[in-house]
């Protein structure tokens, strides 16, 4: 009998949310914090500086949320940089 491991893939989940400038930057379970630019999201990117700040953690750490934008990103979408916009240089 052969011993094999598998590998088991979890999803990321974050204990902290927070915006500086135009930055948001979410901190991982594992310690990692991980920092992207609002402006590769359409409705954060039109967002003011005030309402990116109202960034809140949801589902157990695995999405955030900006209720007045009605704008939900899960972490694990983050961790894997899938951005529906492409960075400005």
């Amino acid at each position: 009998m052969k011993n094999t491991i598998q590998k088991v893939e979890t999803e990321e989940t974050a204990i902290k949310a927070w915006v500086e400038g135009r930055m948001v930057f979410v901190e991982l379970t594992d310690g990692r914090i991980i920092g992207f630019p609002s402006d590769r999201f359409p409705i954060l990117k039109k967002a003011s500086e005030d309402e990116l700040k109202k960034v809140e953690l949801r589902l157990n750490g695995f999405a955030l949320r900006w209720e007045e934008l009605d704008e939900d990103i899960t972490v694990n979408g983050i961790v894997q940089g899938r951005f529906p916009l492409a960075p400005v240089h």
